[in-house]
C-alpha cells in the first residue's frame, strides 16, 4: 500500500509555495520564508495517513521518509515502523542550500 498525502510545502499548500519560492529567490531560506509568509515551519499532521493504515489493518510498515518529525509520528502511532526507507536526492547547486537547511535546522536525515 501507497499512502501520498498532499501536503505541498510542508501543508502551506502549491501557491503558497510558489511564493515561498519567490522569497527563496531573495535570499530567504526555506524556514524563513514560510514564516514570512506567516506559516509555521511545518503545518503538516499524519494523522490521515495513520488512519487509512489502521482502517486497513496495517500494523507494521516500510516508512518513505527523511524527516525525522514523521517518523516519530508514526512511531508513536502504535503502527510498528519496521524499516525508514530513506530518499536519496544528491544536491545539485541549485538546492544545496536548501538541503542543508533541511538537514541542519529541521534535522532531517540526509
Amino acid at each position: 500500500m501507497l499512502i501520498y498525502l498532499r501536503q505541498e510545502g510542508r501543508g502551506i499548500g502549491l501557491t503558497n509555495k510558489l511564493k515561498a519560492y519567490n522569497l527563496q529567490d531573495e535570499g530567504a531560506d526555506t524556514i524563513v520564508a514560510n514564516h514570512q509568509l506567516g506559516f509555521e515551519t511545518d503545518l503538516r499532521t499524519y494523522e490521515a495517513a495513520i488512519a487509512i493504515l489502521k482502517h486497513h489493518n496495517v500494523s507494521r510498515i516500510h516508512l518513505m521518509t527523511n524527516n525525522p518529525e514523521k517518523l516519530e509520528a508514526f512511531e508513536n502511532s502504535g503502527i510498528h515502523v519496521e524499516s525508514r526507507v530513506p530518499l536519496v536526492v544528491p544536491p545539485v547547486a541549485e538546492n544545496e542550500r536548501y538541503m542543508q537547511t533541511k538537514r541542519n535546522d529541521l534535522g532531517h536525515m540526509l
